[in-house]
């Protein structure tokens, strides 16, 4: 005969083994199809699979990259979803919540295209996921949401790619060549250390001012097309406006950070990779800008960056520098079109070895299990060169910055920008 409490015992009991029962369940569906033998596995001539996250103009245009083949897409704009739907077979699986679709067995690539306020969680719950991620620039929005990107990555052995490409490949805007040649040169040591680096329209780069906020933005009804708050996620309630929303959220804080944010990675990962400081960061940034408004991103002049060893990097917003060279060293200078005041420069630059060669194919780093060119380690350090500049102009002064423990020095403002709190019920 049972007592009173031997039916509560047994139920618990019931209770527990469906829980550990579904949570073995969860953890064997998101193991890749690569790793499994018989219907899951992945032939070297078969294409992998790819999930989209944010299916605008940006989501929509990275459906065919590097033989991959979309299975499924999310979105919280029905429009989106239902335009992007129409691109795509009629079997691929769409989504509101990205949070089912990341569980999906069959997906081996997540690539993330929302706005930068939303990449951090997707990175680190697709890596909790099991699933190998391939990222829109910014790599994420704050300094602290890159840290847990690459925590998540390292801890569940994922592959990881930041979509700016110029440091392996394509012309790098105004140098007239790509970004092989001018880390060659720097690596010979033929302009001398430190070097300085200036990027301005008058070496090829456009700072985008037009991605600016406005100050005053009158509330408007929501689109019955689109789920807002879930589209806020993270980021502080704020009344709906088109505005903030789709191709203009960059000019808020909230959600991105203007034309630095939006092109900073595209300019300045290469700068970080031919001078060799992919571990590390400046330690101070010096801002000339006008006062930023609370919510809106303005325009600024100048943001001067210096490592340690003194190089620097100079985004030049204002273009005042007419003749500037792209890159100066006490032994010479690199001009636009990949001209130089070093005599017969390309004979002597043969003579020099060729950068170490690099996986450039996301493919080839999920079949290898070997990181990309261009990962969650090295593009968070140059995101954090982003997200350093960003946080001077926000605060209006100059910072100095501890690139070991990646932290602001002696100043509590910008520190509380490295993690800032988010929106119930969301976390990183």
């Amino acid at each position: 005969m049972k007592t009173k409490e031997e039916p509560q015992k047994e139920q618990n009991t019931r209770r527990d083994f469906i829980k550990k029962s579904a949570i073995g369940l969860a953890a064997f569906t998101i193991v890749p199809r690569y790793v499994l033998g018989g219907q899951g596995y992945l032939a070297p001539s078969d294409k992998l699979t790819k999930a989209v996250i944010g299916v605008g103009g940006m989501g929509r245009g990275h459906f065919g990259y590097e033989g991959t083949q979309v299975v499924a897409i999310c979105d919280v704009d029905q429009n989106h979803l239902k335009q992007a739907a129409s691109m795509l077979d009629k079997g691929v699986k769409t989504f509101s919540d990205y949070r089912e679709l990341i569980q999906l067995p069959e997906v081996d690539i997540v690539h993330i295209a929302t706005p930068p306020h939303w990449h951090g969680i997707m990175a680190v719950d697709a890596a909790n996921a099991g699933k190998d991620i391939w990222c829109e620039k910014p790599m994420t929005h704050t300094i602290g949401e890159g840290k847990r990107v690459v925590e998540a990555v390292k801890q569940h052995g994922r592959m990881f790619r930041l979509n700016t490409w110029f440091r392996f490949k394509d012309t790098f805007y105004g140098m007239g060549t790509t970004v092989k040649p001018i880390k060659k040169l720097v690596d010979s040591g033929m302009l001398g250390w430190p070097l300085k680096v200036t990027v301005s329209k008058h070496t090829g780069y456009d700072w985008k001012f037009y991605w600016v906020g406005k100050d005053h933005l009158e509330p408007q009804p929501v689109p019955p097309e689109l789920d807002y708050n879930a589209w806020l996620g993270p980021a502080p309630y704020k009344p709906y406006n088109a505005h903030r929303v789709h191709q203009t959220f960059r000019g808020y804080w909230d959600y991105d950070g203007g034309g630095l944010s939006d092109m900073g990675q595209h300019y300045i990962d290469p700068i970080q990779y031919f001078l060799g400081k992919d571990d590390t960061n400046p330690i101070s940034v010096e801002v000339d800008a006008p006062q930023q408004h609370t919510d809106a991103v303005g325009i600024w002049r100048r943001i001067t960056y210096t490592y340690a060893d003194g190089c620097q990097i100079i985004l030049d917003g204002e273009g005042k520098d007419t003749n500037v060279p792209y890159i100066e060293g006490p032994k010479g200078k690199l001009y636009p079109g990949f001209k130089s005041d070093i005599p017969d420069l390309e004979r002597k630059l043969a003579q020099f070895p060729d950068p170490d060669p690099e996986i450039v194919e996301f493919s080839e780093s999920v079949r290898t299990r070997k990181k990309f060119a261009l990962n969650e380690e090295n593009g968070h350090r140059s995101c954090n060169i982003v997200n350093i500049g960003l946080a001077a102009l926000r605060l209006g002064r100059s910072l100095k910055f501890d690139p070991v423990k990646q932290e602001f020095v002696d100043d509590e403002a910008a520190n509380r920008l490295i993690n800032p709190v988010m929106r119930a019920p969301f976390s990183i």
